[in-house]
Parts: structure tokens; C-alpha cells; sequence
């Protein structure tokens, strides 16, 4: 019997009640403030496209991937970052990739590019193996049955993985104490304070929001450190700038001016390349692990796949190709726990979308948090079901159905860069550890900019090999 013929308990991951019907304005409020997740009504996650007019203004919902298609790809031009969004992320961000718009966009992702093209991929590779290897070696002497923060965990590992690729010079501060501040800073600024969605200038203050200046200091010395570290060592020439994030951003020359990027770009660049260019992975990482233990069946046949493709090495020729069920795995996460549960653009004229008009200053939403569960695209759409994206099914998914990266032209320009490192990652791990949930903990999904378990993901460690003792 086949793998995707093979009987399987249903299993529904832990998502927040969904209201019946719309919710009011100050409920709306108080939701957006505690967990936005909260705030999508069942008929969301039924109904394709949705019109209201409400506290954000005149709102159209996408959950049509034609419709979806044209915002991001056949009319793009006419859609940016929209106010609420860059009154979140600016603070921290700048004006980076991340949220700079039109030729300054543009000119830092021609910047940024080749640092992703499929063939620096592969070759950042050795160090995606070395670092799941750490950590196999950072767990491998706990006594079994010892309980990790996988959370944590994950996010220590991808930073390192930043560290060795993308930052090779080093982070000029601990990982650890990097991924520990950007954990503080996403929990502030990921609460949509109600100032912030009635639109209310920056002056007024948000009583109950956590104060990240502090947070803010400590990137702002790190990113400072680095780039004096890389000029001191560069001199006079920056010809052998090394073909890192950090040397790209330095020479970077705009090919119509040959003006280089701001002191404020590359800032922002860094601290945003930091952020998410860690968090995306560890987020999925974390709910592989978690969904994973709440299927043993499943577990027990993506443990059988790594044992046989990583029989010689990760590293011998076809290894990584051979982890279907693994990287079905990884991708199913991303569905059902999106790390950017929300996008949403402005509309800057008049439009039509699939016959309903759109106008100048309208938001459009495209949230995958409830595109990836949506009843008219997905069979099965609440329960974890990572057959779906087996070969021969993952082909028949709408390309615009599923955006766990986003879509278009500002498609998150890692994309290829964390697949590879996910799935690496995850295949080392089960290799060597098993993972279950660790009784009586609540799993509970929280939408703070990047959707994580509230409260972490503590999980028992179980070696499939003989435990080390204490």
C-alpha cells in the first residue's frame, strides 16, 4: 500500500475559535491587540472574496488565486505596502527590502540577488549541514527524556546558519543573545496596538506596549560594529569585498546612477535579513516538530525516509532530493502555520478585481492563515494531512492558493535559500532524536508579526539511538 493510500486518524493542529459571524469594532480592536489570528470569522475561511467597510477603512479580503494572482503579479504596480504595515515594521526595519517601495525596492534587491541565485544555494549547503550537525552534537549528550524549549532551539540553530552563509564574518554578537532580542522585539512591536490600526499619529502614546528601544540599541550597536569591522578590513578597496550580504550591500551601485545604497538601507537590510531571514525557518522547524509528534504513523514513516537517504551522508549525491516526506512535512507546516499570516497592500488607483471595483486608498488583504485553510481550495483543510504535498498531488496546488513566502515580484527573495535549510535541518534531527509534546502544555498559535506558539514549544527529547547518559 502506498504512502498516500495508507489510513491516518485525522488530526486538527490547535487553532483559535473563529467568531460566527462579523465581529464589531471594539472586539475587532481588542483582537487585532491580543492575537489577530482571533479575529477571522468562520465565513472567512468559506466565502472568496470578501468586501466590508469597517475601522481600517473600505477592506476587500482575497481567497481567489486569480484574484490573488492580479494584486501581486498583473497589476502589481498599482498595490503597496499599505500604512498599518509600515507603521508596525518601520521602526524596527527602516526602510529596507522588507518595506521600501518602487526604483528603491528595485535597486536593493538587484543588490541583493545573486546572494540567492540556485547556485549560491547549493553552495551555502556544507554550512546548512554543519550547523544541523551542531546541534545534533549540542543535544546529543542530554539524558533522555529532558525537555527543550524547541522554540529556542530552532531559532538558535538558523541563526547559526546565518552566521555561516550569509554573515560568514561573524554577527559581532552571540547568536544567542541575537535570537533572545529579536524574540523580545517581534513580542512588542507584534502587538497591533489600536492606535496604530485607527491610524493615529506616533505621538500619541500606546499605553501597554512593550518598549523595544532597548532591543532597538542592540541591533543598532551590532549592525554598527559590523559594518565598521567590514570597512576596516576592506581599506581603500572594495574589490574583495566578499560575495556576502554584507559585501553585496557595500558595493551595491544602482546600474542606471551608480549611486550606492544609504548608510540607513544597508542598516536596515541587515537588521531585516537577520530577523526574518531566521525566523521564517524556525517557525516552520517548531511546528514540524509539534505536528509531527501528534502523528506517529507519519513520524514513524519520515523517520524510515531519513534513515534510508541519509544511510552514507546528507552530504552523498541525491540525499537531500530522495526526502520527499520530509520536505512534505516542512511545506505542510508552512500551510497550516504560515509565518506571515498576513499580507496586505493599498490600493494607489482604481481597479478591478474579478469584476468587483476596488478604490484608490482600499486595503486589500491576502491573509494565508486562512488562504491555506480556506474550504473552496484545500480538502481537508484544518487537519495536517503533509500527503498533500507528496509528488504527484503537490503539482495539482494552485500556485496562488498557497504563499507561504508570498507571490510576485516581492516574493520573499530567500525562499530557495530556507526550503533547503528546513528541510536539511529536519532530516538531521529526526536521524538521530524523537520529539513529543511535553504534557500539559497549551499549543496556542499567536500572530506577533511572525506566527509563533505562544509561550514556546517545550518538547521531550527521546534518543533513537542509545542515550548518552548523565
Amino acid at each position: 500500500m502506498s504512502l498516500t493510500e495508507a489510513p491516518r486518524p485525522a488530526f486538527r493542529p490547535p487553532a483559535p475559535p473563529r467568531p460566527e459571524g462579523p465581529i464589531g469594532p471594539l472586539s475587532f480592536l481588542l483582537g487585532m491587540w491580543r492575537n489577530p489570528l482571533a479575529t477571522w470569522s468562520r465565513q472567512s475561511f468559506e466565502i472568496p472574496f470578501i468586501q466590508a467597510e469597517g475601522v481600517m477603512g473600505r477592506v476587500a479580503v482575497l481567497n481567489e488565486p486569480s484574484a490573488i494572482r492580479h494584486v501581486f503579479v498583473d497589476n502589481a504596480a498599482n498595490y503597496r505596502k499599505d500604512a498599518l504595515q509600515l507603521r508596525v515594521l518601520s521602526p524596527g526595519l527602516g526602510n529596507g527590502l522588507l518595506t521600501a517601495e518602487g526604483d528603491e525596492w528595485r535597486a536593493q534587491r538587484r543588490a541583493l540577488a545573486p546572494l540567492f541565485t540556485p547556485k549560491m544555494v547549493d553552495s551555502f549547503e556544507p554550512a546548512m549541514i554543519a550547523c544541523a550537525e551542531w546541534l545534533v552534537a549540542r543535544w546529543t549528550p542530554l539524558r533522555e527524556g529532558r525537555r527543550l524549549d524547541v522554540s529556542a532551539e530552532m531559532s538558535r540553530v538558523t541563526l547559526e546558519v546565518l552566521q555561516r552563509t550569509i554573515f560568514p564574518e561573524g554577527l559581532a554578537r552571540d547568536p544567542a543573545d541575537f535570537a533572545r532580542a529579536m524574540g523580545r522585539y517581534f513580542d512588542g512591536i507584534g502587538q497591533v496596538h489600536p492606535f496604530d490600526v485607527l491610524g493615529l499619529p506616533k505621538w500619541a502614546p500606546r499605553v501597554g506596549k512593550r518598549d523595544t528601544r532597548q532591543e532597538l540599541r542592540f541591533f543598532a550597536g551590532a549592525v554598527a560594529d559590523l559594518v565598521e569591522e567590514r570597512r576596516a578590513s576592506l581599506g581603500a578597496s572594495s574589490e574583495a569585498a566578499p560575495r556576502d550580504l554584507l559585501g553585496l550591500l557595500l558595493t551595491a551601485r544602482d546600474p542606471q546612477t551608480g549611486e550606492g545604497l544609504s548608510e540607513a538601507e544597508i542598516n536596515a537590510n541587515i537588521v531585516t535579513f537577520i530577523g526574518a531571514g531566521h525566523e521564517t525557518t524556525a517557525s516552520a522547524l517548531t511546528w514540524s516538530l509539534y505536528l509531527l509528534s501528534q502523528h506517529p504513523d507519519w513520524r514513524a514513516a519520515v523517520e524510515a525516509e531519513v534513515d534510508e537517504a541519509l544511510a552514507a551522508s546528507i552530504d552523498a549525491p541525491g540525499a537531500i532530493d530522495r526526502l520527499v516526506r520530509t520536505r512534505a512535512t516542512f511545506e505542510e507546516a508552512l500551510r497550516l502555520y504560515p509565518p506571515a499570516a498576513t499580507l496586505s497592500r493599498e490600493a494607489i488607483g482604481p481597479d478591478e478585481i474579478n469584476g468587483r471595483p476596488i478604490r484608490a486608498g482600499d486595503t486589500v488583504i491576502v491573509s494565508p492563515w486562512v488562504l491555506h485553510r480556506h474550504t473552496t481550495l484545500w480538502e481537508r483543510p484544518d487537519e495536517f494531512a503533509p500527503e498533500r504535498f507528496m509528488p504527484g498531488r503537490r503539482e495539482a496546488i494552485d500556485r496562488f492558493a498557497y504563499l507561504p513566502f508570498g507571490a510576485g515580484p516581492r516574493v520573499c527573495i530567500g525562499m530557495g535559500f530556507a526550503m533547503r535549510e528546513g528541510v536539511i535541518i529536519l532530516a538531521t534531527l529526526l536521524r538521530h532524536f524523537r520529539l513529543d509534546h511535553a504534557p500539559g502544555h497549551e499549543v496556542t498559535p499567536m500572530q506577533r508579526i511572525t506566527l509563533r506558539p505562544k509561550g514556546g514549544m517545550p518538547m521531550i527529547l527521546r534518543h533513537r539511538a542509545k542515550p548518552v547518559k548523565d
